[in-house]
């Protein structure tokens, strides 16, 4: 990206929620916190501090799938973020004295998670979707199982998992790729052996309906979804293209029907969301008990219309352009670029050109719609409602 003066840079772990042992249940997500305690170069302060003198970011996250650690530096200095994270990544000291602070950290992430009643109901919708499989479990573990997670068990999953055999790095910005490979070579540890992952069983899922009531809030949170299809399957572009028509924007028809027409709901939308193995879709409506029973009939009946007749050839032609429109601005930002570069090496993808992706929304047809469409039926849904006591 020549016309960026920067450089973003991230290295992603094939380590997440579903590769761990029941013993290891959140350890993922407290590895990416403790490798930030300190390297035998750096303090916590020192890594940080490499990175922002110059202007700089560095964060982490972790998914199901992966968990990446990722900076944004002034294109010059290249060599100085690929020390950080080779530094943080490859040689933490990950000690039991820094965990039980750490720990405490997390757990105070965990009750974050718990004051905020939209979050624990697609918690909880996603435990019930998926059954007890990893896709559906919080990827930061429970107060029992973060509180169990010793420092040898951190470090036994680092020593598994944290190879150069089981890396990607990707980049963007301001920067040429012989550069990039160059100084990895001169950082990285030696060992390009692959790390041989467990394959991922796929989820076979629930329907149905399952009432949860608590404390705290005044309004009825209603998440609804199914299993649908997963990153790799062709029928994803389809899937894109009708979840947008549905409820993704002010234009959309649940916004439309039931914000704009009835007036029973501030927030309401559908969602998607792509694994290697599955995916799975579903909308979200939060309201007052009051009016909960008629915005639950609102929205069950755009899903239900829309899984018998999908959408239309106006709805197809304008989300379309709305989606390729969508693509183009977000891959403006070196991090969104990055991070697509990332998910095509992660989940094994040729690259493609955004001129290719934008061929592919124009392929997407009615019929492939209206196929798509069908993960929508009301009757192959798990439907959550988390209502105040």
């Amino acid at each position: 990206m020549e016309s960026i003066r920067s450089i973003t840079i991230g290295f992603w772990f094939r380590q997440g929620r579903v590769h761990e042992a029941e013993t290891e249940l959140g350890a993922s997500h407290l590895l990416e916190h403790m490798v930030f305690k300190g390297t035998a170069r750096r303090s916590p302060r020192e890594l940080a501090w490499a990175i922002e003198r110059l202007g700089g970011t560095l964060d982490a996250y972790t998914t199901h799938e992966a968990t990446a650690y990722h900076a944004r530096i002034p294109a010059e200095e290249l060599n100085v973020a690929l020390d950080v994270l080779t530094d943080l990544t490859f040689y933490p000291l990950l000690r039991e004295s820094d965990l039980r602070l750490e720990r405490e950290v997390v757990l105070e992430e965990i009750a974050a998670t718990e004051d905020v009643p939209a979050e624990v109901a697609f918690e909880k919708h996603a435990r019930f979707l998926y059954d007890g499989h990893p896709y559906g479990e919080p990827i930061i573990g429970t107060r029992e199982s973060v509180t169990a997670l010793s420092a040898e068990n951190l470090s036994a999953v680092h020593r598994k998992v944290y190879q150069p055999g089981n890396l990607v790095v990707a980049a963007a910005g301001n920067i040429e790729h012989v550069a990039l490979v160059d100084s990895l070579q001169a950082l990285l540890p030696e060992g390009e052996t692959p790390v041989s992952e467990k394959p991922v069983e796929v989820p076979t899922g629930s329907i149905g309906v399952r009432r949860v009531e608590q404390g705290g809030g005044r309004q009825i949170h209603i998440v609804t979804g199914g299993l649908s299809t997963s990153y790799k399957d062709p029928l994803r572009y389809a899937l894109l293209v009708t979840s947008t028509a549905l409820g993704e924007g002010m234009s959309s028809r649940l916004f439309q029907r039931i914000r704009e027409e009835l007036g029973l709901s501030y927030t309401v939308y559908s969602f998607h969301g792509f694994f290697s193995e599955i995916g799975h879709v579903g909308a979200y409506v939060a309201t007052r008990p009051e009016s909960a029973a008629a915005a639950h009939n609102a929205l069950f009946s755009e899903l239900a219309t829309i899984a018998v007749d999908g959408i239309t050839i106006e709805e197809l032609e304008d989300t379309r352009t709305q989606l390729k429109g969508q693509i183009l601005i977000s891959l403006e930002s070196p991090g969104a670029r990055m991070n697509r570069l990332a998910g095509v090496a992660l989940y094994d993808q040729p690259y493609r050109t955004l001129d290719e992706v934008a061929s592919r929304i124009d392929m997407v047809s009615l019929d492939q719609c209206k196929e798509a469409a069908c993960y929508f039926d009301p009757t192959r849904l798990a439907t959550l409602e988390l209502a105040p006591e």
